[in-house]
């Protein structure tokens, strides 16, 4: 069936979200830097709390580093039973080139039904979806078991200091499933890409442009690896396939920088060239095999050329993930999004990585949804549709009292 959209519990539920959702995106929470004034997630975080505290909810507000809090919310409702935890960040990107704008990036107007800012998709919209949710489930006096944990940290889009911050401090220990509140167009997404990021320095010799022979030029070493490193791409992407969900596993160089230190001249060979790595990968790759695969590949150079000189820094490793369609939070998900919008759950992937890598690391089954067109998210004029964001309340609130009561919850 399709929820009444016209019943008293939604409209009020519409309005609520929509309010929300204006607030916390004309709070700027980009993080801009330590010691930047205003520059980091602390006032919408501090707002945040207020309004869990408004609702009754347990708050708890922990700073990860200076400027930067998780803010926690705890519902529990005094019975045994399951743990569920809505996860949904505070901070945005940047906004870039303000005059790129057709509307303000932080006034989160409404225009034909859309509401533009940043973090309307991404994801300041669907962590009022998930707060309005819990309060309507309590407004309601909806009778359910177990708790809801809200986990709103700080740092998604920068190296998740937040999440793992919220794991260190046992927040995460006895969860039985979490739901990620990303801009996913409301579909299921029961599997995640990995990240690793890796650093690679060449080092040379420096010397004149016109007498090359008296250094060693690194670049030319970092041009052979790369060359390599897109070999290797495809012969994963080749022996891998098509993942039905996350599509092909890359390797991309993004960073290339020549020299490392002091300015750069067109006569001058550099003695250090640098390349940072973003590579994504599928469940079915082992990141410590594919790390071997690279350090193989450096080996190789190396045994080819005795003045290649390289170095291998891994930045950032987090695994791809696969939540089983069985798993009870697929499960009430999906039977919420039958219900709310009266038609079968489209299963996919998310293409980059979350907050939840780190709950799944910890052995908390994980399904990412949430309103928002998937390829919005840090683009100009960032935007979110109203009634999606209406449609996904509606959703997180049915799939916590189906997981929370799923043992005496029999209808589909």
């Amino acid at each position: 069936m399709k929820v009444d959209t016209g019943n008293a519990s939604y409209t009020r539920d519409r309005e609520a979200v929509i309010r929300l959702t204006r607030e916390l995106v004309q709070i700027e929470s980009v993080y801009r830097g330590e010691g930047v004034p205003g520059g980091n997630e602390e006032k919408v975080a501090h707002y945040v709390a207020d309004v869990l505290r408004g609702y009754g909810i347990e708050t708890h507000v922990e700073e990860v580093v200076p400027g930067r809090p998780n803010v926690i919310g705890i519902i529990d409702s005094g019975k045994p039973g399951p743990t569920l935890l809505f996860e949904g960040h505070t901070d945005v990107v940047t906004e870039g080139n303000r005059d790129a704008w057709t509307y303000d990036p932080f006034g989160a107007e409404i225009v034909d039904g859309r509401m533009y800012g940043r973090g309307t998709n991404d994801t300041k919209g669907n962590l009022a979806c998930m707060i309005t949710a819990v309060h309507s489930i309590l407004q309601d006096g909806e009778d359910f078991r177990g708790k809801i944990i809200l986990c709103i940290p700080c740092d998604e889009e920068g190296m998740m200091i937040g999440i793992k911050h919220f794991i260190k401090q046992g927040w995460a220990d006895g969860v039985d499933g979490a739901i990620i509140c990303e801009p996913e167009e409301n579909q299921v997404c029961i599997a995640q890409r990995g990240a690793m990021r890796i650093q690679v320095d060449m080092y040379g010799k420096m010397a004149h442009g016109a007498i090359s022979w008296s250094g060693i030029n690194p670049n030319w070493h970092m041009a052979r690896l790369i060359v390599a490193l897109e070999k290797l791409e495809k012969e994963e992407q080749e022996r891998l396939g098509e993942d039905p969900y996350l599509k092909w596993p890359s390797i991309t160089p993004t960073i290339l920088q020549a020299p490392v230190k002091g300015d750069a001249q067109i006569n001058v060979i550099p003695d250090h060239c640098r390349m940072t790595l973003d590579i994504r990968t599928v469940p079915a790759q082992d990141h410590g095999e594919l790390r071997e695969k690279i350090k193989s590949i450096i080996e190789g150079l190396k045994a080819d050329d005795p003045d290649v000189n390289c170095e291998l820094t891994v930045l950032d490793d987090r695994p791809a993930t696969l939540t089983p369609k069985e798993d009870p939070v697929v499960e009430a998900i999906c039977g919420a999004v039958r219900h709310v919008l009266g038609k079968e759950p489209v299963y996919n992937g998310v293409p980059g990585a979350t907050d939840g890598t780190f709950l799944h690391v910890h052995g908390v089954p994980i399904v990412t949804i949430g309103a928002g067109d998937r390829e919005i998210p840090h683009q100009i004029d960032e935007y979110v549709d109203i009634e999606e964001l209406a449609e996904t309340t509606a959703i997180y609130r049915d799939a916590a009292l189906r997981f929370l009561n799923r043992e005496v919850r029999k209808d589909g």
